[in-house]
């Protein structure tokens, strides 16, 4: 028999904000998070998925010349978004938990619903888009729910470890290709083979993916689900490993952030403010000086990937922990109607997030819009404005007529094995 949410908080501070505004907060940042989701992948949506950073793979010119748009993109957008949601997954985790401990349920309702998750991935990947997160959310939450019960300090303490470790592993494994095929390091006769095979490698990876590419431009619905299954139905679990030093971490981070009232007012506000904004700019400040160099690989294929992955996560750890304490603090004085509809988008941000992953494939693909391929970079932000509006109109309204959002309630339904009332 499992112990309840009290008895496992026995000895914890207790946050002073009400249950309802510590969730409206989660909400507001959570609606936040699921646009800038957005506003990350949509160049994954709109081009060949090697464009998301790589500008040479564009099949029409970028619009961006300079490169100051990746740039402004990479120190603003990239990862933080991913990164303030896991955290919040995290957070929601642990929140989920003292609810059904308080109901008698045990962790099993909890790992129920993270098995739905990953089966709500799967369909993801297949049916709609290849960057699916929830599978590996999922996957990585039912190794957190093995941690929920562990002391605070020890969830953030591992948390912090093995983000921190996992900077490491990045950092070694993916800058040697950037300094053998971008450096002189390369130039030594003894690295001439490994250079080109590395070259080499690039044009290997990048017609990877010709065949779905093809697919998408063409409206071929059929050959692409196909060729998802046949060829890519590893690609969930090769992600979640290239990931996974990044996300397990911070959703014990989050849940440890949870229990110690951060979201709730347990932290002075002052110190908070001080600490988002250091933890912002210099976040960002770091982010653009790698940015800078980066540009001046002339944003080659190596160096875009040791820029994304290899050398940002100490950066962007700053960042995402300073966003989050800045929008905790100003998120409740976002009270007009505006403020309202973000935390609507956060309530139904299941629905926002998949059915966003629709929308644009009626966008992108040939037998919908077939703009694939076709709008550069500042055009795939007006399609992104457009989204979010979209966001913004209907999870309102819905949400003032139905309880949960349309996949939040099937979701919902699942996980209890039973069906809830949707309309209030």
């Amino acid at each position: 028999m499992e112990k309840t949410a009290d008895e496992w908080r026995a000895g914890e501070a207790i946050a002073p904000v009400a249950p309802g505004e510590r969730i409206a907060t989660l909400d507001f940042i959570r609606g936040l998070a699921v646009m800038g989701i957005l506003a990350a992948n949509i160049v994954a949506f709109g081009q060949p998925f090697d464009a998301y950073m790589y500008p040479a793979a564009f099949l029409t010119e970028p619009g961006d010349p300079g490169g100051w748009l990746w740039i402004a993109q990479f120190v603003l957008i990239d990862g933080k978004m991913r990164g303030l949601f896991t955290l919040l997954f995290g957070a929601g985790m642990y929140l989920f938990m003292e609810r059904a401990w308080a109901s008698g349920a045990t962790r099993k309702l909890q790992a129920w619903r993270l098995i739905l998750l990953m089966l709500f991935g799967m369909v993801h990947f297949f049916f709609i888009w290849a960057g699916d997160i929830l599978f590996y959310y999922g996957l990585f939450g039912l190794i957190a729910l093995a941690c929920i019960t562990w002391s605070v300090k020890r969830q953030f303490a591992v948390g912090l470890t093995g983000y921190l470790l996992g900077a490491v592993l990045y950092a070694v494994s993916l800058s040697m290709p950037y300094l053998m095929v971008d450096t002189s390091l390369g130039d030594d006769p003894a690295m001439a083979e490994t250079r080109e095979e590395m070259v080499k490698a690039i044009d290997e990876t990048l017609a990877h993916g010709d065949v779905p590419n093809a697919a998408i431009a063409a409206g071929d619905y059929g050959t692409l689900v196909a060729h998802r299954i046949s060829e890519q139905w590893y690609e969930p679990i090769t992600n979640a490993m290239l990931f996974g030093f990044e996300t397990l971490p911070l959703m014990l981070i989050g849940m440890a952030l949870y229990r110690m009232g951060f979201f709730s007012g347990g932290f002075d506000p002052r110190a908070m403010r001080l600490w988002g904004w250091l933890g912002l700019i210099g976040g960002a400040l770091m982010h653009l000086a790698l940015g800078l160099v980066v540009k001046a690989s002339g944003f080659s294929y190596y160096g875009t990937l040791a820029g994304f992955v290899a050398w940002t996560p100490l950066p962007r750890l700053a960042m995402v922990l300073g966003m989050a304490a800045l929008l905790v603090i100003y998120a409740p004085l976002a009270t007009g109607w505006l403020g309202d509809r973000v935390r609507a988008a956060g309530r139904a941000a299941f629905s926002n997030y998949l059915g966003t992953s629709v929308v644009m494939m009626v966008v992108f693909h040939g037998w919908g819009l077939g703009l694939f391929g076709e709008l550069n970079r500042p055009q795939l932000y007006i399609v992104v404005v457009l989204a979010c509006v979209l966001m913004l109109a209907w999870s309102k309204p819905w949400l003032d007529r139905f309880r949960y959002g349309p996949l939040e309630w099937l979701w919902r339904c699942l996980t209890y094995r039973r069906v809830f009332a949707l309309r209030k």
